[in-house]
């Protein structure tokens, strides 16, 4: 049986082919009817040509579809369920996946790449399919779930970290802030987790991009707690959407983000930077925009080498976290965390499109007239 399929044929050049349909190759795989798929601004990297990379595979990691067959081991999903797909597969028996570290699966591969056919295509074959589904959930509208499949998780994960690391900084036994707040615990009526938390309230966060992925960090942030927030990109029309979430935009065309972050701070930087762009320009602003003993979470894709030294970390003190996302293990509680920010994102996709037409959606999601793209199949 064929299939219509969107191939990568190289830099700047998508288009839509027939295939074979897949079948399953392991009894522990699904064949999914695709519905939805999206374009995700990671796979700009490879369509720009950045990411060097072979042709003539299936594009596509955001996929939401039914599923049509299922492999023997396959004990979660049957035939006609309804399903969204998370953007690697993930086997849910090695070391890793045990600990909850799926983003590291020892069998993970994007889908999109030469590995593995993408879901921008009229079927699509999932490896691992109990661990690498999920079904619908009957509460949010397709075209926001498809944030699920990569993005959100993204923006929630990277944002999650940063909180999570000025939590241990507050919580530590090893900081001042700790000590001098566990003497008067209960002073006043307020205990001293009441204090930690006034105090990660008031943190003074950076978001570095404001695209898909920058967007959900700053819900994620907000959602948290985190009051002052500080959203920085050129694109006006995104900073507009921060703006709705909470965050304070700032266009880097014309503000001196450095200053306009020490001035929230007393001169000192801000508490934690999230980093979602994935080039060294973005990274060595996050790292310039921190404060010594900082927080600074990238989840952008980067190639390059860092654009600063060891010597500079340890001079500065910052705490780093980089990498993909464990979608599977944030999966449900980013779930929520859109569910509770969908009034906002519920226009977040600006174009649908047909499958036919996935090359046009590539050149307007590329120049930034379309902020996100979906494929109805």
């Amino acid at each position: 049986m064929a299939m219509k399929a969107v191939v990568f044929r190289g830099a700047f050049d998508v288009g839509v082919e027939t295939r074979a349909k897949p079948t399953i190759r392991d009894q522990t795989d699904a064949i999914v009817k695709v519905k939805v798929a999206g374009i995700c601004g990671s796979e700009l990297h490879m369509y720009r040509g950045h990411q060097k990379t072979a042709t003539g595979h299936i594009m596509g990691h955001e996929f939401i579809g039914i599923v049509d067959q299922v492999g023997s081991d396959v004990n979660r999903f049957a035939v006609g369920d309804e399903v969204v797909s998370i953007f690697s597969p993930v086997c849910l028996r090695c070391w890793y996946c045990k600990q909850g570290l799926t983003n590291r699966c020892v069998e993970g591969v994007a889908f999109g790449t030469q590995k593995l056919d993408g879901g921008q295509a009229e079927f699509v074959r999932v490896p691992f399919a109990d661990g690498t589904l999920h079904l619908v959930p009957e509460d949010l509208d397709r075209s926001l779930l498809i944030m699920m499949c990569d993005i959100f998780p993204t923006g929630y994960y990277g944002a999650s970290r940063a909180i999570e690391g000025l939590q241990n900084q507050l919580q530590s036994p090893l900081t001042s802030f700790h000590k001098q707040k566990s003497t008067s615990d209960g002073q006043n009526g307020h205990t001293n987790g009441d204090q930690s938390l006034d105090a990660l309230r008031s943190s003074v966060v950076v978001c570095l991009g404001c695209g898909p992925v920058g967007i959900c960090a700053i819900a994620t942030a907000r959602s948290k707690g985190i009051q002052t927030v500080l959203a920085v990109d050129s694109v006006d029309d995104r900073l507009e959407e921060a703006a709705q979430l909470g965050a304070i935009p700032l266009n880097f065309s014309k503000h001196d983000i450095l200053e306009e972050v020490k001035s929230r701070t007393q001169g000192r930087g801000a508490d934690a930077v999230i980093e979602v762009v994935g080039n060294p320009a973005a990274l060595k602003s996050a790292f310039e925009l921190l404060r010594p003993c900082g927080i600074l979470s990238s989840v952008g894709f980067h190639q390059d080498d860092l654009p600063f030294t060891g010597l500079d970390c340890y001079l500065k003190n910052i705490t780093m976290n980089f990498g993909r996302v464990p979608v599977r293990t944030v999966f449900n509680d980013a779930l929520q965390c859109l569910r509770e920010n969908q009034h906002v994102l519920r226009n977040y996709v600006t174009h649908e499109l047909s499958l036919d037409d996935a090359a046009l959606g590539y050149d307007l999601f590329e120049k930034r007239v379309a902020r996100k793209v979906i494929l109805q199949v």
